[in-house]
């Protein structure tokens, strides 16, 4: 990158390269892919109903329940089959540029590492299961597999403008936990939902929380919550409709015009806003996580 352009600090790990891919996966012992085995029990069996047809066609095409972590070179060949995507190891977070870059080339980067018992409902940090069955299932589908790429390439004019946050915040409301609409129903295709028990549940039916139809312009402005929770969801009518908007918007001027700082709030709700739930914001005003707060 030029030296002009920001990049966050990340201290490399002596034993990768300059990609950050590790040399080969992890080898998962009996209480590691007895873990996997266990969080993939309980999200299956709350996410009928809840979550996008195409993320539980993925989960069976790719049939990540199988029996322990998947082993990334038979799932990238399935998944090459599929939509020309494949699974490569890193170590931890990555560079922005990085990510962007294996993005680009349709390689989806997986943290090469699975949470304890101790870290069993909740891990700041990626590991495998929330990066294999949150994200992986999705890039089966052929839309939403050419989006993430495109994503990729658009990570790269986000650093030259040295807006990276607006290009995060539409990562987080779409990718992480984006919603779309099925005939008259909300349903999950966000990672950071379907990896999860209480955000499942909550981003899809509870009261709280704004359900907001999508405005790349108006969620890239959009700040949002990293450790609970969210605020507000944004919702697509489809894969296609997602595309259309990213994909074919002129990003060179909406980043001159975007401030480096967000415009709105996480818990907003604005004028131009096509709103399909105006939450209660309860959760979030009776203090949310920290405070024991029911999701409702």
């Amino acid at each position: 990158m030029p030296e002009d352009v920001f990049t966050a600090p990340l201290k490399k790990p002596e034993h990768v390269g300059e990609d950050w891919l590790e040399p080969k996966q992890a080898n998962y012992g009996a209480e590691q892919n007895a873990i996997w085995d266990e969080l993939f029990e309980r999200q299956m069996a709350i996410l009928p109903g809840r979550a996008a047809t195409a993320f539980m066609a993925g989960c069976e095409k790719l049939d990540l329940g199988r029996g322990g972590v998947p082993e990334f070179g038979k799932l990238s060949e399935e998944l090459g089959s599929l939509t020309g995507w494949s699974v490569v190891p890193v170590p931890m977070l990555i560079p922005d540029h990085v990510f962007f870059w294996h993005l680009a080339n349709r390689r989806f980067p997986a943290g090469n590492f699975i949470r304890t018992r101790e870290t069993f409902d909740y891990i700041q940090e990626p590991d495998v299961f929330h990066d294999v069955f949150g994200h992986v299932p999705m890039l089966t589908d052929p839309v939403f597999a050419d989006y993430m790429q495109e994503y990729g390439k658009a990570g790269w004019k986000a650093m030259k403008y040295n807006r990276l946050k607006a290009l995060g915040a539409l990562y987080w409301y779409t990718v992480e936990f984006g919603l779309m609409m099925e005939g008259d129903d909300v349903r999950a295709y966000g990672a950071g939902i379907l990896s999860g028990p209480a955000e499942i549940v909550f981003a899809v039916e509870a009261q709280s929380p704004n359900r907001i139809m999508l405005n790349v312009d108006r969620v890239m402005r959009t700040d949002y919550v990293i450790s609970d929770l969210q605020p507000t969801y944004f919702v697509i009518e489809s894969f296609e409709d997602l595309y259309r908007q990213t994909v074919e918007r002129d990003f060179d001027r909406l980043y001159r015009n975007l401030s480096p700082a967000f415009t709105y709030a996480n818990s907003a709700v604005i004028d131009v806003d096509n709103v399909v739930h105006r939450g209660t914001q309860e959760y979030l005003l009776r203090g949310g996580r920290g405070s024991g707060a029911e999701p409702v």
